[in-house]
């Protein structure tokens, strides 16, 4: 690669970090974003009872995280599991119980 080509190749680098810090700053924090969803659901339940809320938002929040993941890493178990911070076993046994193909 020609000394040009590492320079432009640097920059755009570059711009796109500062578009994707930008995107970033834009967005509520993840947290926000589920402690909202949560209030809606409470308030859509309109005072009637519910259980297993945990697990409820557990399976509502891994679903799209391993989906995501895996689409990130092109499906790459190994690269995903480093990814997630779990080993591949604990990251396949989830995939089976999500029924997600990866």
């Amino acid at each position: 690669m020609a000394p040009k080509d590492t320079t432009q190749l640097a920059a755009g680098k570059q711009e796109l970090d500062e578009r994707q810090e930008e995107l970033v700053a834009e967005r509520p924090p993840l947290r926000e974003c589920v402690r909202n969803a949560l209030e809606a659901y409470f308030s859509h339940l309109e005072g009637h009872s519910t259980s297993g809320l945990y697990r409820m938002v557990m399976d509502e929040i891994e679903v799209p995280l391993l989906e995501v993941v895996l689409r990130q890493t092109r499906g790459n178990h190994t690269r995903a599991a480093e990814l997630l911070g779990i080993n591949r076993g604990t990251l396949r046994k989830k995939l089976k119980q999500q029924m997600i193909l990866g």
